[in-house]
């Protein structure tokens, strides 16, 4: 059995790879607003469940890629939007951080609020503009 979850462990890993060489700018960020979704998802879970190592690499997780997308910010061509968004990512992580200290699922669930919001405006953003940032 192992060896199947070992097997299956590694196509996921060459297909994400594969997703990621292909994929635009626009879906990368999209990919890791997702990954970001999860993780929290699963910490809230962890919480629940009283699992603290759980809770705490899951938390974790989701600060690397809140991180990731704060430095994907172009400040130059998103003047004051990417400026609003990096305050919203630094206040994400400081959710995060006390989402941990405190144990809270709430806290959790705040941030992906938060996310899911950044999430809508994304994907409603219009094909010309993903197009657009793909060609740059």
């Amino acid at each position: 059995m192992s060896v199947n979850l070992n097997a299956l462990k590694e196509y996921k890993s060459v297909d994400l790879r594969a997703t990621v060489e292909t994929a635009s700018p626009h879906k990368l960020i999209s990919m890791l607003l997702e990954g970001a979704l999860t993780a929290l998802a699963q910490a809230k879970g962890a919480i629940e469940r009283k699992q603290i190592q759980d809770r705490t690499e899951s938390l974790n997780k989701a600060t690397d890629i809140i991180v990731g997308l704060k430095g994907s910010l172009d400040h130059e061509t998103g003047g004051e939007m990417a400026a609003n968004l990096d305050e919203l990512y630094n206040y994400m992580i400081r959710q995060v951080v006390k989402a941990n200290r405190e144990n809270s699922a709430e806290t959790v669930q705040e941030v992906m609020d938060l996310i899911l919001e950044v999430r809508s405006g994304w994907a409603s953003m219009p094909v010309e503009v993903q197009i657009q940032e793909s060609n740059k």
